[in-house]
């Protein structure tokens, strides 16, 4: 089938396009780097300002800002700082009563001449809420009415005809990310507190699953003194269904471990299995966890050391449980 082409002569080959998407991306690069050298003492201002609010952050814009004003709304709510998004069309006709004089409203807009936007200025102000605004121009009506002003604008929009909104909306998200994550170092936010505003789905797993949670105990983590003789560790092995055995001292101490690679290594060797004592083909000092450790840095050290069961252990290691790959699929948390 021949490929027909547009009158105006432009190339609609697959290296046309990727000719396309690589100076968009190399406009869009340009518009955030930009933005680095433009920061100056307001931004930090709107931080102390957002820190210092008694009430939530409200984020606000319209059309392609107001997706962006969504996004950076979310971002912060994740982040530990309270905020949500108003639509500034619905503001008008009730919605604005959820805006008190103790929040900061932040109004996302590159012209800085959003109708929608400039409507409600007097009654926030009125209000007494703080205004921090996003603009692409630093004159505009919008930008003179805030108490901070924060240029998110892009010299030139990716698209071709220089209109739709893309180098200035990618700066506008890329600011607001700036925003959020500089109020996340400030306000000290931790990786538990992330994790509970996150408990759904993967990332809530990772972070909110301790090996506690998932550890095998009791007779579900098997385990022989260091006495016993190598078809012992065998039987203990099959009984438990883990790929292998926990060696114990008198004091019930890890000392080693026995694995099926280990079985297989020793068969290979052609050893007497009546006699052979299990700490004889043992890896000693085994790799280990403790109980209060992340399920999901259990799953790093087992990558990282090419293993497929972890020993836990408390700080004298003494045996607390036993948890393999398997386990970690399970609980989804691989």
């Amino acid at each position: 089938m021949n490929r027909l082409e547009p009158s105006d002569g432009t190339d609609t080959s697959g290296h046309g396009a990727i000719a396309m998407a690589r100076e968009v991306l190399e406009i869009e690069a340009r518009a955030i780097s930009g933005l680095i050298a433009r920061l100056d003492d307001r931004f930090a201002q709107a931080v102390e300002l957002i820190l210092n609010c008694r009430g939530r952050v409200v984020v606000s814009g319209i059309g392609k800002s107001g997706h962006v004003a969504r996004k950076i709304a979310s971002t912060m709510a994740s982040t530990g700082t309270p905020a949500f998004f108003v639509h500034p069309a619905e503001a008008s006709h009730g919605d604005l009563g959820m805006v008190t004089r103790d929040d900061v409203f932040v109004a996302l807009s590159n012209s800085g001449e959003s109708a929608e936007l400039l409507a409600i200025v007097p009654l926030l102000k009125r209000q007494g809420a703080k205004l921090v605004t996003l603009t692409g121009n630093p004159q505009s009506s919008l930008a003179q009415e805030s108490d901070v002003h924060i240029y998110a604008g892009a010299e030139k929009e990716a698209c071709p005809l220089n209109l739709a909104p893309t180098a200035s909306t990618t700066a506008a998200l890329a600011l607001g990310d700036a925003l959020a994550v500089a109020l996340m170092r400030a306000k000290g936010f931790t990786r538990d507190e992330f994790a509970l505003s996150h408990p759904g789905g993967t990332l809530g797993r990772k972070l909110l699953t301790h090996v506690r949670d998932v550890m095998r105990t009791g007779d579900g983590a098997p385990c022989v003194s260091h006495n016993e003789t190598f078809m012992g560790a065998i039987r203990e092995m099959s009984r438990g269904g883990m790929g292998m055995t926990a060696i114990l001292d008198d004091e019930q101490r890890v000392i080693g471990i026995f694995t099926d690679g280990d079985l297989r290594r020793t068969l290979e060797k052609g050893a007497d299995l009546e006699r052979t004592r299990i700490t004889d083909v043992m890896t000693p000092r085994p790799r280990t966890i403790a109980s209060e450790k992340l399920a999901a840095e259990a799953v790093e050290i087992m990558e990282r050391n090419k293993v497929n069961q972890l020993l836990v252990v408390d700080q004298n290691r003494r045996l607390l449980g036993a948890l393999n790959m398997h386990d970690l699929f399970r609980a989804k948390v691989i």
